[in-house]
């Protein structure tokens, strides 16, 4: 990643943790990525060579463009979908220079995955509303290609317990394997077996 995007990066963070913490509905907050998480995942984008990203929750795009950052290195796209206006996410993308790399839709997360084609989806980053989920079975699987990966952040924190149902499918299902990772607010990784 380039100095001049890094920048914006730190800026767009920097400006979300302000306000999110001026703002009192969670719904109205950006609880943008951490940091090290996205290093993490983004890290995973690249050894995987994942070439079709989708991501559910754009907020204002800060995950987006380390996403689109990583999917420049693979040739890759990323489909960011979000129930909230993505205007500012549009916005800050064309700042990065990263906009042609970005599909950007205003739209219901799980009925997005449910019109997706089996095998489909490189990798899938799922950071929306955590209680939805759940809702969501059995298409955050479903539409991995074999080799891809899941990734679903805030595992950790702040309210792990409403993540129990939606990770108890995902660790009891045998086309998978995958491990929370103690980074950022807890990222969970999951990879979608090749064999049977």
């Amino acid at each position: 990643m380039d100095d001049r995007r890094r920048a914006l990066l730190d800026e767009l963070y920097a400006d979300g943790s302000a306000h999110d913490a001026r703002q009192s509905d969670r719904l109205l907050r950006r609880r943008n990525f951490e940091p090290d998480a996205a290093e993490l995942l983004t890290l995973a984008v690249r050894m995987t060579g994942a070439r079709d990203i989708v991501e559910i929750g754009t907020s204002n795009g800060y995950s987006t463009i380390w996403l689109a950052d990583a999917a420049a290195d693979t040739g890759g796209t990323v489909v960011s979908v979000d129930t909230a206006s993505i205007d500012e996410a549009g916005e800050n993308l064309r700042r990065a220079g990263l906009a042609e790399r970005v599909h950007l839709i205003q739209g219901d997360g799980g009925r997005h995955l449910a019109e997706l084609p089996d095998g489909s989806v490189d990798l899938l980053f799922l950071d929306a509303e955590r209680t939805q989920y759940t809702s969501w079975w059995p298409h955050p699987v479903r539409v991995l290609r074999p080799g891809g990966v899941l990734a679903v952040d805030n595992v950790l924190a702040p309210s792990p317990d409403e993540l129990t149902g939606f990770l108890a499918l995902v660790t009891g299902d045998d086309r998978v394997t995958g491990s929370t990772v103690s980074v950022g607010k807890g990222l969970h990784l999951a990879w979608r077996r090749t064999g049977g």
